[in-house]
């Protein structure tokens, strides 16, 4: 224990000079890093660095270091060319673009090689979604491959060893439920540059229940992006959009997935605003790749045209089959393996607004994700109106507890706003 503890004392200093409001040194942030993602500083030290990182955030200069520490203390896959890639801060539950944007990417010739997390605050992350269609755990060497052979993946970052660092730092932020808007951008772009990003298409979700709440807070975010993207070369789009509603239906790893598959088969019930979202921010990034290569074409007009021919659900399925899965699937043919329980309004009126927070809280309860199956599927949005006894929503759990507890929860948390 003594000897664990000397070991420790740089980083230790490290922490209080952070606590106390001081910027650190390259030196000092690589020696945190390392130990951090060595397992040698232990998960009391670890939060308190998080913690003062939530407190005081960084200065530039600290940013372009924690980044490019946790980057040198991890695994780095190098691609050769144009590497495309997109990412989103999060918050908003149900807006699974990733699924439909890297085939759109990977269809139009670009290699995309996308490392995904797992939920962190949220009933799904991408990882968790792609999960439910093929594997996505894979080693370096494996993904290089996969990435050659179709042009694109879907795989979750935390198996590689790509900034070990943030991903026993997001082990804590798990228990605590938050991630600071720092930590979010270093993480972030550490793992773009571990993986040889040099085109990037960042979706930057506001509102009243995001994770950025503020045009003026994405602002100052987007600023401190753009900072990080010119130091390492990175050709950065950034896309602020206000979002009050997921753009899907599902919520949870399975709905969600459906959602996405029903949108890249083109079928009349898919949820157009996904689509949409999906498409602005494929043509956004196509529009970066494009201008490097000297196309004149419009990115969003070719996501479009890629999505409708049909070649985005063709390179989806590839990169299924090239990821261990079954390429035969079909958005009818997903059955929801749960107990299920539909949520009717108890009045008539028009919906105002969904509260997104208290619709991650109630899939959580329903046991989203670690339950593939549970969540919650929405038949009303906002400026929908519905009548007395209509459905609202569908919960879906393992067992009648959890679905009793979620709908007792939304009586004193309601997940929709209606007014007469």
């Amino acid at each position: 224990m003594k000897n664990h503890s000397i070991e420790n004392t740089a980083a230790i200093n490290t922490i209080q000079k952070k606590l106390l409001g001081k910027e650190l040194s390259y030196k000092e942030i690589y020696n945190l890093m390392d130990k951090i993602s060595k397992d040698k500083l232990g998960d009391i030290l670890t939060t308190y660095f998080i913690a003062a990182s939530f407190k005081e955030g960084f200065s530039s200069e600290e940013l372009y270091y924690f980044t490019k520490a946790m980057v040198e203390t991890g695994t780095k896959i190098h691609f050769d060319g144009i590497v495309a890639d997109k990412h989103s801060t999060g918050g908003l539950a149900g807006t699974r673009t990733t699924l439909i944007v890297v085939p759109i990417i990977a269809a139009a010739g670009f290699k995309i090689p996308k490392t995904s997390s797992r939920a962190i605050t949220s009933p799904a992350g991408t990882a968790d979604v792609m999960e439910t269609f093929s594997k996505v755990s894979f080693y370096p060497d494996e993904i290089k491959t996969i990435v050659k052979n179709v042009g694109g993946c879907i795989v979750w970052g935390g198996h590689l060893g790509i900034a070990p660092a943030d991903d026993n730092i997001i082990e804590i932020e798990e228990q605590l439920s938050f991630e600071s808007f720092d930590k979010v951008i270093v993480s972030i772009m550490s793992k773009h540059v571990a993986v040889s990003t040099n085109h990037l298409i960042l979706d930057i979700p506001i509102g009243p229940t995001m994770k950025i709440k503020h045009q003026k807070e994405a602002e100052k975010i987007s600023d401190k992006f753009k900072i990080l993207a010119k130091k390492f070369d990175i050709k950065l789009e950034i896309d602020i959009n206000k979002s009050l509603e997921p753009a899907g239906n599902g919520i949870g790893p399975l709905l969600e997935a459906k959602d996405a598959l029903k949108v890249l088969e083109q079928v009349r019930d898919r949820p157009i605003a996904l689509e949409n979202r999906a498409l602005t921010l494929a043509g956004k990034l196509l529009n970066l790749c494009f201008e490097t290569v000297k196309i004149k074409k419009n990115g969003e007009d070719e996501a479009k045209s890629i999505l409708q021919k049909g070649l985005a659900l063709a390179k989806f399925k590839e990169i299924i089959k090239a990821q261990k899965g079954n390429p035969n699937i079909e958005s009818r043919k997903i059955k929801i393996k749960s107990k299920r329980k539909d949520i009717k309004s108890n009045k008539y009126g028009k919906i105002e607004k969904i509260n997104n927070y208290y619709l991650n809280m109630a899939a959580k309860i329903l046991g989203a994700p670690e339950d593939k199956n549970a969540g919650i599927y929405l038949f009303k949005k906002i400026g929908d109106k519905i009548e007395n006894n209509e459905s609202l929503m569908s919960f879906y759990a393992n067992n009648s507890y959890r679905l009793d507890e979620a709908a007792n929860h939304i009586v004193n948390f309601p997940i929709y706003e209606i007014t007469k």
